[in-house]
């Protein structure tokens, strides 16, 4: 088994990342959180010393475009998944998007279209079931 860890960069300060999904990876054996970039650089900066993330990026492509990272968690608003999800697949990253993966059927469509041409990333939508078997 590949014990390598998986690198995730986070586009947003939002609040389900600061108080989950950041603090699940960090304690996960197989992740560990490398960047973070937000609207505001101040408020990603705060997050990233809290959480200590080591690198903070001043916008949204130039996380998407590090090297080191190699999956991101997009926590944007709704509106906003797709073309970011998007850009991260062509960046040849993996995506884990919050929900709704797209506004509408037609954005979703538009997003497995482009997810076909980078075969081996993956997406996938955040989304928990109430109860687990």
């Amino acid at each position: 088994m590949n014990s390598k860890k998986l690198h995730w960069g986070i586009l947003s300060s939002a609040r389900i990342a600061r108080q989950k999904v950041i603090p699940a990876i960090q304690k996960s054996q197989r992740g560990t959180v490398t960047a973070i970039a937000s609207r505001d650089v101040a408020v990603a900066r705060q997050v990233a010393q809290i959480h200590q993330i080591p690198v903070v990026c001043p916008s949204y492509e130039d996380l998407i475009n590090l090297r080191e990272i190699d999956a991101i968690y997009i926590p944007l608003p709704n509106h906003l998944h797709v073309e970011w999800a998007s850009l991260a697949l062509e960046a040849g990253k993996h995506v884990l998007c919050e929900k709704p993966l797209g506004m509408n059927e037609m954005e979703v469509t538009k997003l497995q279209r482009i997810s076909k041409q980078y075969p081996k990333q993956l997406v996938s939508e955040a989304f928990m079931y109430r109860y687990h078997p």
